[in-house]
């Protein structure tokens, strides 16, 4: 491919994305901001004016900052790429440090570093601004600098060696250097997904026994109903940074535990609470788990068989303005670029989403009451502010989860 086409093609695709990107949250504020002025019908009676106008001003304020953090996004990959950044950089680098795997995890690091300084500004308005104006943030900021010690001393004991084991596999495997990376990462998410209830999720949150015996008993219960064993039943401290109320299971097998964030013990009746566990239970019924682990499987296959394809083609580098080519510059050109050309698929992946959210919502339906579940979601909705009113293309692309009224309507002909 010559490498002014490759360099063309890049600009039309980012510029293309941004657009879209940007069309999107418009026509998402445009859509929200117009039903504000009235509950929807289906939910006159549960969510009061003054909760469904508060939701509305969430969404735009939240999309407010996003079209900003768009724009940042799309300027610091031009700075990077055709301005010159990375080849810069990496020079820097190469005169500090030479060729090796030093230089390499400098590179890596040195992006990351600088493009978690560019984010800060939003990320400190999101939380301390936006997320405080409406009630939800309680993070204070000596538990924000703790976080951010804790995340970057994983990323140092975690990254730095996974990035090492990824560029020695790349550089001392051959040909077929990706399927051995492809067997790696694989192998490192399930690791991953053993690891983190017990020993990653702790250094953040503190997770207590659930000690309401009516609900465990309730909880067991259904539990047993289900066949389905768990280690245990835990209340997580989520309080403590967020108002947004949550539960999920995390683990595989003998160790797989249920988390209650206690803001949604705090929140729901025990009827309601069994229900959004039904739900979760449904997605293990259906294995969506599993099924994703498989997606995931197969699509960094096919990613890193591309990257293969790409790695060692002198007109990646050139098209994209990055000096000369190399394993450690190449995978941290990849990985930045394909976002752009990978975001026309959102709808895809955001399909099977809803697809297994609404097979999740069928299983509970025949596990306990619907109604529990449609009483449920609709004090999460009001609580956490979530619109009620989405602009129908905007959640094809972005909504994992079905838009409220879609969602209620089907359960109510499920029972509720």
């Amino acid at each position: 491919m010559p490498p002014d086409f490759l360099t063309i093609l890049f600009l039309a695709a980012l510029l293309l994305t941004t657009l879209l990107r940007t069309g999107l949250a418009l026509r998402q504020r445009n859509h929200v901001l117009a039903h504000r002025r009235a509950v929807p019908d289906q939910f006159a009676e549960s969510i009061e004016l003054t909760a469904h106008q508060r939701a509305a001003d969430y969404a735009a304020a939240k999309v407010r900052l996003g079209i900003v953090e768009t724009l940042v996004d799309a300027a610091w990959l031009l700075v990077l790429t055709v301005g010159g950044g990375i080849a810069a950089i990496d020079g820097r680098l190469l005169g500090l440090f030479g060729t090796g795997y030093l230089h390499d995890l400098a590179l890596f690091g040195s992006i990351g570093l600088l493009g978690f300084i560019i984010a800060l500004p939003s990320s400190l308005y999101r939380t301390f601004r936006l997320e405080a104006e409406f009630g939800f943030n309680k993070m204070t900021w000596s538990l924000w600098f703790a976080d951010l010690l804790k995340g970057g001393a994983l990323a140092l004991l975690i990254g730095a060696p996974l990035l090492l084991a990824v560029l020695w596999l790349m550089q001392a495997m051959g040909s077929l250097w990706w399927l051995y990376v492809w067997l790696f990462w694989l192998s490192f998410n399930v690791l991953v997904l053993l690891l983190y209830p017990t020993v990653i999720a702790p250094l953040f949150n503190k997770f207590a026994p659930l000690e309401d015996a009516a609900l465990k008993q309730r909880i067991e219960a259904l539990l047993k109903r289900c066949g389905f064993a768990v280690s245990g039943l835990f209340v997580m401290d989520g309080s403590k940074r967020s108002a947004h109320g949550n539960a999920y299971f995390t683990g595989f097998g003998a160790a797989r535990r249920i988390v209650f964030f206690d803001t949604l013990l705090d929140k729901l009746t025990p009827q309601e609470i069994e229900g959004v566990l039904a739900h979760e239970l449904g997605h293990y019924h259906h294995r969506h788990v599993q099924k994703r682990i498989v997606l995931l499987a197969i699509i960094s296959f096919g990613l890193l068989w591309g990257l293969g394809q790409v790695i060692d083609q002198a007109w990646f580098y050139e098209g994209l303005k990055v000096g000369a080519g190399g394993t450690a510059k190449g995978l941290l050109l990849f990985s930045l670029v394909l976002p752009v050309f990978a975001f026309p698929l959102s709808p895809i992946f955001s399909a099977l989403s809803r697809h297994d959210e609404y097979q999740a919502d069928a299983y509970a339906a025949r596990q306990t009451a619907a109604g529990d579940l449609v009483s449920a979601l609709v004090k999460l909705y009001r609580d956490n502010a979530a619109t009620l009113t989405p602009d129908p293309l905007h959640s094809l692309f972005y909504d994992s989860h079905p838009p409220a009224s879609l969602r209620v309507a089907h359960l109510r002909t499920l029972g509720g």
